[in-house]
Parts: C-alpha cells; sequence; structure tokens
C-alpha cells in the first residue's frame, strides 16, 4: 500500500496566491552607538548564524542571516563592512541524488492531487571552497556544529570514517583546515580588530538527538560537558579582545518547530477493508495484552494504551514505544498506536505507509510499527525540555558572570511568543508554520527563513540597545522574503 501524504493547509490556494511581500515601512529615531562599538562585527555560531534555510546554504540564506541583517542596521551607527564566506551558490546543496547534487528545498504542487510539499528545487552545488580572503571575515556561522566541534580542530580535517567531525561547511573558509578551530578563528578575528560579536551556540547540542526521534542517547551532550564547553568557548572569545562586548543568544524550545509538528498523529487513512485486514493481523495481540493484564501484569489503562485497533478514515499509525512495561518474554512487543501527545518528525512523511525492504507485507505504520528515529514520545519530549532549560540555565549563568560585557537574546522566549501568535510587524503576524508569506520558518521544518531572521536580528537590536543605550535602527522584517510561493 502507497501512502500519499498532504499537508493539507498548503492547500488553501486562494490564500497563497493573493499573498504579497509588501508591507509598510516602520519608522525609526536618529541612530547612535552609546557606549558599545561596532566597527567591526564578529558572529560565531552554527547553522542560524550561518544562514542555513531550506534544508540547504545558498546565497539567498547567507546574506538574510540574522548577523548580517544585523550588521546591515549597525552601520548607521559606525559599524563596518561584514564579510561572509559566500557559498557562491544559487540553489546550494540539500543531497545526492540519481543525477547528481540537488539543490534547497521549495513548495512544488502535485499536478494530480493539488498538493503542495517541500520537494528540491532541481540541481544544487556540492559546497566549494571560499576564494576570499579569510582574514577579512566576520561570520564564522557553521551549520552542524556543537559546543565541542566548534572547538575541536577535527572539525575541518579530512572526510574519513575515524574523523565523525569533520564538516565541509567549515573545512571550505578555515584558516587551517585540520588544525584550526571555529571558535579560534573567531576568536584570532576578534583579537584582529574586531569591537563586538554576537555568539549563539549550543542548539546541535540537543537537536541532533531530538531530530532523530531522541534514539541516540550517545550524541545528546550531557550537563556536565555542556556547561564546561559552553565557558570554554565564551570564554576564549572574550579573552580574545578585553574590550569587545558582546551578545548571547539561548536556545528555542524545539516544541515550537514545524519539523516535529507538520505530521498529525492521526497521518495513516485507510479504506474499511484495509482497516478489517490490519486489526485481523493484531488480534493476537490483543488478546494477549487482556491476558497479562488478568494476570496482573500490567493495568487496565496500558491495556488500553496499547491496544492497537484501525477504522475506515484517518488512523493513528503503529510505533515502537520503549517506555511501555517490557513483556517481550511473554511474546507481546512494545507497540501501541500514535497518541495525540506524541510528535511525528518531518521525514515520516515520506516513510509512512510504505513497504519496508522490499517485502509487501510490511507496511511502516500498520504491520511494521514506526521506528523510534520517527517519533519523539511524551516523555522524550520531557526530557528535551528539561535539557533545553539546563542549558539555557548554563547560558544565562555564563552572561551574567560577565554582565559587564554580555548581554543575553532571549530568542528562547521570542519563539514561544510567535507560537503564541504574539509577534507581528507593521501589522502582519509572524507564524510558527512554513506557510508563505507569514510562515517564520524555511521548508526544512527547523530554520528560520528571511523574514524571521529579521526578527531575530530585531530583538538583538532590542537587547543591545537597552544595555549600551545604543540606538541601532531596527530591520524592517516585512522587507525580507518568507518562503517563496509554491510552484
Amino acid at each position: 500500500m502507497k501512502l500519499l501524504y498532504k499537508l493539507r493547509y498548503l492547500l488553501l490556494a486562494a490564500l497563497v496566491v493573493s499573498c504579497t511581500y509588501e508591507f509598510p515601512e516602520p519608522q525609526i529615531e536618529q541612530p547612535t552607538s552609546g557606549s558599545a562599538d561596532f566597527t567591526r562585527i564578529i558572529s560565531v555560531g552554527n547553522s542560524l548564524t550561518a544562514g542555513f534555510m531550506d534544508g540547504a546554504l545558498y546565497n539567498r540564506g547567507q546574506q538574510s542571516s540574522f548577523a548580517v541583517i544585523l550588521a546591515e542596521q549597525a552601520r548607521a551607527v559606525g559599524g563596518g563592512d561584514f564579510n561572509v564566506p559566500s557559498i557562491n551558490s544559487e540553489n546550494g546543496f540539500f543531497q545526492m541524488g540519481p543525477q547528481g547534487p540537488l539543490g534547497r528545498l521549495i513548495l512544488t504542487v502535485n499536478p494530480n492531487t493539488g498538493a503542495a510539499a517541500p520537494a528540491p528545487i532541481g540541481a544544487g552545488d556540492i559546497p566549494g571552497d571560499y576564494a576570499g580572503n579569510k582574514a577579512e571575515l566576520n561570520n564564522f556561522g557553521v551549520p552542524g556544529i556543537t559546543l565541542l566541534t566548534a572547538l575541536i580542530p577535527q572539525t575541518g580535517g579530512p572526510a574519513v570514517p575515524e574523523n565523525p567531525a569533520y564538516n565541509r561547511l567549515y573545512e571550505r573558509f578555515a584558516s587551517n583546515p585540520g588544525t584550526s578551530t571555529v571558535i579560534g578563528d573567531a576568536a584570532a578575528a576578534l583579537a584582529n580588530g574586531g569591537t563586538f560579536f554576537t555568539f549563539w551556540l549550543g542548539s546541535n547540542d540537543v537537536l541532533g538527538y531530538a531530530i532523530g526521534g531522541a534514539s541516540n542517547p550517545a550524541i545528546l551532550t550531557s550537563d556536565t560537558d555542556f556547561q564546561q564547553r559552553l565557558n570554554a568557548a565564551l570564554g576564549t572569545m572574550l579573552q580574545a579582545n578585553a574590550d569587545a562586548k558582546g551578545a548571547v543568544a539561548n536556545i528555542p524550545s524545539l516544541s515550537v518547530l514545524p519539523y516535529f509538528t507538520l505530521v498529525p498523529w492521526n497521518a495513516l487513512p485507510l479504506s474499511q477493508e484495509q482497516a478489517t485486514q490490519a486489526n485481523a493481523g493484531y488480534a493476537a495481540y490483543n488478546a494477549g495484552l487482556a491476558q497479562v493484564r488478568a494476570a496482573g501484569l500490567i493495568t487496565a489503562q496500558e491495556e488500553e494504551y496499547r491496544r492497537i485497533q484501525f477504522q475506515a478514515g484517518q488512523n493513528a499509525f503503529v510505533m515502537d514505544d520503549e517506555n511501555l512495561t517490557n513483556l517481550t518474554a511473554l511474546g507481546l512487543p512494545s507497540i501501541r498506536q500514535s497518541k495525540s501527545a506524541d510528535r511525528a518528525t518531518l521525514p515520516l512523511s515520506s516513510a509512512l505507509g510504505q513497504v519496508v525492504g522490499g517485502n509487501q507485507a510490511l507496511i511502516r505504520g500498520i504491520s511494521f510499527p514506526v521506528e523510534d528515529q520517527f517519533v519523539l514520545t511524551p516523555e522524550e519530549q520531557e526530557e528535551i525540555s528539561n535539557k533545553i532549560t539546563a542549558f539555557n540555565g548554563f547560558i544565562n549563568a555564563a552572561v551574567q558572570a560577565n554582565n559587564d560585557r554580555l548581554v543575553l537574546v532571549d530568542v528562547n522566549n521570542l519563539l514561544d511568543r510567535v507560537l503564541a501568535g504574539q509577534v507581528s510587524s507593521g501589522g502582519v503576524g509572524l507564524t510558527a508554520s512554513i506557510v508563505p508569506p507569514n510562515g517564520g520558518f524555511s521548508l526544512d521544518g527547523v530554520h528560520p527563513n528571511a523574514r524571521a531572521h529579521a526578527f531575530v536580528a530585531n530583538l538583538f537590536i532590542d537587547r543591545i540597545n537597552e544595555k549600551w543605550g545604543s540606538n541601532i535602527p531596527r530591520a524592517n522584517p516585512n522587507e525580507f522574503m518568507g518562503n517563496d510561493l509554491p510552484r
């Protein structure tokens, strides 16, 4: 059976076609620099600083990162050039396809169904070496890096199996690939005439674990390691230039990301014939649950929670759940159907309902349970939320310990307000979705798009202005593109 999963809200063609990006201009006051110096801004971070969008690093996204927008606004108060390691690609690199590299994601409309969904634009480019002057770079944002890989030289080393920390997107502009580090290069730039810096690292210390469905605990950074690495990285930046001030951003809640909200818990459509056939396959399993409940091995509540029953129409999918009472010794697997509290990851949209391993009897979500990497259970969501809270506590403490030189930029709060529908510019809102023009996330469901980056830049500007009496003019988010309209 082949599942065709539709993102229903993207079918509002009339609404989408009527969208424009023409919005009113904001009013600004006379700009002043206050007690900070913005002559040469240095930015260090991960994909958020680099401008990674739509599953790729490409020209438009790279030039629309919050760091670039902030630096452009700071020109009004004496800020200078802000050089980025240009990727020199209109489409960037999303993944390899059968005919070669594929570029960034765009919204495409299925001509047969009218459904719109993200898909690669077409041909892309393998990232090439940066051809400019590395000594003049201002932006040291590298997609995919954690605090650890920002601190170790292997990040830019050769792409070999024994070097899992390899990152081509750093190697291409590293001062000395295989020896230099992201933090080291950024600190050197700050020491060489830098006057102000932004620091936004730590998201990938939990994001990689989350987008993999919390299935690989080995990649989740411990609290102790996070605090030590944060202090080492931030300390290196502070020591590079004793006069430079900086703005430090925290980690957003992952619950706001469309990556975890686009696939509903009941995304499995079945006919009555399919439902009847599937129910027959689980009759023995359901009977076994009743027996172990009668024996007192599980509660009546757990029996009901684990019971599998399909019907005609939209259905919850069968999934693994390691948090269930382990009954494997009795021949009962730890499976159940998805619930409204579960969060499926975006890759499940193309995997659900598909044949597994070429065996027509194994249908993912029906006769073959959806694997751990595709779903966050409530327990896993709580674990991730607690981890982000702890990490943000360390970030806040580090900023407070250097309160004379640093200011905290609470991006976590900003995106929570976006989710609540409380963020707008010129009367035009920003939403936690990928739907143009108001959707604030790019089509990969994880990274902000250009318009959202402008809101983030304004948050940096607000906090900097409050802290040091500056009056950097805010950007107009409505001048920046959201996601492209469907093609």
